[in-house]
């Protein structure tokens, strides 16, 4: 009978114990910003990170073959931080968790700080124009993004660990102004650079930035996004509820479609141009070995 009574005590214990940590993993997926959005983050990161690894041995032997050094050093920090941003996107669950707030700051920290030095990177390239060589042009682009991202970093470090300002928690019920007044000036000078590009275009230093579409419609895209934010995040610093909503929808934007545009705008082009590089040389190879004379005839 006593043996019997443990069982069946045991049994619930289990039980409980299963009940227990089942909303967790609910809590995880449904009601730490809902499904939607974690759903957005986890689909869109995987599916690039998929994609870069599809690619990834046809864009290695048209690397071997010689291309340029800042094209080679900007994939592969690409790779870096689209494999930092998808554990970032599988991770939302800490953002909820009590305990979690110093790991989730810290990964927060490096992965924005990761796509921030992508995206000033491309900047400092498309502002240098044809002038500067390949080993220049990486030297000066780098050097330049390293810089002002440390300055980024040292700034929200000093913030989040100095001043306990929680830039990297959101929720719509603690309107913090200093974190909302540091994003605000944040996004502000974006788009600030991103509408002194747009102007460039449509003036006499047009010629000065590289004649690529592609290039136009990225610096109209984040300057949009950026200008979005920027309003978001006025709103919620002032109390808003429908600011936080806007300023939570363009996170989600940033870390699930920011990356694919980059790859878009800045290295599919490149890996196209190689393709018919290849082609006009096998033709021209072609070609002088006579394989056309019968033709030309």
């Amino acid at each position: 009978m006593f043996s019997v009574t443990m069982i069946m005590q045991a049994s619930n214990f289990n039980s409980v114990k299963s009940d227990a940590s089942a909303p967790r993993f609910s809590d995880w997926f449904l009601e730490c910003h809902g499904f939607w959005h974690n759903a957005a983050l986890i689909v869109a990161s995987f599916l690039f990170v998929f994609y870069l690894a599809t690619q990834s041995k046809k864009s290695f032997l048209k690397f071997s073959h010689g291309r340029s050094n800042i094209i080679i050093s900007y994939y592969g920090c690409l790779w870096l931080v689209s494999i930092l941003n998808l554990v970032w996107c599988f991770l939302q669950v800490w953002e909820c968790t009590p305990g979690k707030e110093l790991a989730w700051n810290l990964l927060s920290l490096f992965t924005t700080s990761g796509m921030l030095f992508l995206e000033v990177s491309l900047l400092a390239f498309l502002l240098q124009g044809n002038i500067a060589s390949d080993s220049e042009a990486l030297t000066r682009t780098f050097g330049v993004s390293g810089l002002i991202v440390g300055l980024d970093i040292s700034l929200k470090a000093i913030y989040l660990f100095g001043f306990g300002v929680p830039l990297f928690i959101d929720s719509s019920e603690n309107s913090h102004h200093v974190k909302w007044n540091l994003w605000v000036v944040h996004k502000l000078l974006l788009t600030a650079v991103y509408g002194f590009i747009l102007f460039m275009y449509h003036s006499r230093w047009r010629e000065r930035l590289p004649a690529r579409p592609a290039f136009y419609k990225y610096i109209v895209i984040m300057f949009i996004l950026n200008a979005i934010a920027l309003f978001s995040c006025g709103l919620t610093g002032n109390g808003a509820a429908f600011g936080f909503w806007l300023y939570v929808a363009t996170v989600v934007c940033y870390h699930a479609f920011y990356l694919p545009l980059l790859y878009i705008t800045f290295l599919a082009d490149f890996f196209q141009e190689e393709d018919m590089h290849f082609e006009n040389m096998y033709y021209s190879e072609m070609k002088d070995a006579g394989f056309f004379d019968a033709g030309w005839e």
